[in-house]
């Protein structure tokens, strides 16, 4: 080949792999404690490169994971937000079942569990009530020893949680209220390309910093109506925990993202629309109302919603 005809086609193949650098959000479970079949548990799935990895892992992840044919084999790390249950009561599914000899399972090493100070605890105790499980299965069903443990790393945010093969996950702290605590958001940046999860929190500055160039910001939301906000007990005490549409909106716009979204919608009388319409009253910006299994795909050339 000559010389010139082979740098056009080591620059065409550069141009034409550096295009396909691709990171995937998908809403696993965008819900609240409540037990909705249209709004599972607190789950997002991260796709970048050869990674696939999770923030949260509410009820019903694993099921969302293969409704996408995903095997749990395949995730490489589980992050905890926060220790409240309705972020972390899908993960004994999520080990346990995909740790047996079938197409969704077949994972062969510890699952890798991250989070902040206390996510050991959590292991443990879960290691501890399925230990009779544990058992049987290994004696009776010879799956791998290993595979049915946990691998749990910790950390003080704010922390680089995990770097591999060009993903890196950095943990922030958030204010999801005095006695809540430790509790984090996550930016995952590959590539060029970035994702933050807010976790649980009210409306913080913190946030906004991390959020800096960010192309997707993923936020929580509570929205309840007037109703709802004046009869139900302890309803000012959990909006207390919680962002607004509007602050959300504040977040959004200071932070500016390429595609703002919402999940773990804690809703009461209140339609995609009319959050839109509070959100707006801060924000004007791309918007995306979390839906499960609702996806983006972010590239170079901007963010793509792709609904279920």
């Amino acid at each position: 080949m000559k010389p010139f005809l082979s740098v056009i086609l080591l620059l065409t193949l550069g141009t034409a792999s550096s295009q396909a650098q691709e990171m995937r959000v998908t809403l696993l479970g965008t819900g609240s404690p409540g037990p909705y079949m249209d709004r599972f548990g607190p789950a997002t799935l991260i796709e970048a490169g050869d990674q696939k990895i999770l923030i949260d892992a509410g009820r019903g992840v694993m099921l969302r994971l293969w409704q996408l044919q995903i095997p749990v084999r395949d995730i490489d790390a589980v992050f905890l937000t926060h220790f409240h249950h309705d972020h972390f009561n899908g993960l004994a599914d999520l080990w346990l079942t995909g740790w047996l000899r079938t197409g969704y399972g077949l994972r062969t090493e510890p699952m890798l569990l991250t989070g902040p100070e206390g996510t050991q605890t959590v292991a443990d105790g879960l290691e501890l009530a399925y230990s009779r499980n544990a058992e049987i299965r290994i004696a009776d069903e010879l799956l791998p020893e290993a595979a049915g443990s946990f691998a749990v790393s910790e950390f003080v945010a704010p922390d680089i949680a995990y770097e591999e093969a060009g993903v890196r996950v950095t943990a922030f702290p958030v204010n999801h209220g005095e006695l809540i605590t430790p509790a984090v958001g996550y930016r995952v940046d590959y590539a060029g390309l970035s994702v933050l999860i807010s976790g649980d929190t009210t409306y913080d500055e913190r946030l906004v910093e991390a959020a800096e160039n960010v192309d997707l910001l993923v936020h929580e939301v509570m929205a309840w109506d007037e109703e709802a906000m004046t009869t139900v007990p302890g309803a000012a005490e959990i909006a207390a925990h919680h962002t607004t549409p509007e602050e959300a909106g504040m977040i959004f716009a200071q932070a500016a993202p390429k595609m703002a979204a919402y999940t773990h919608l804690v809703l009461r009388g209140m339609t995609d629309e009319l959050i839109e319409e509070r959100t707006r009253i801060t924000y004007s910006g791309p918007l995306a109302i979390g839906q499960d299994l609702m996806s983006f795909a972010i590239t170079n050339q901007g963010v793509q919603v792709e609904r279920p």
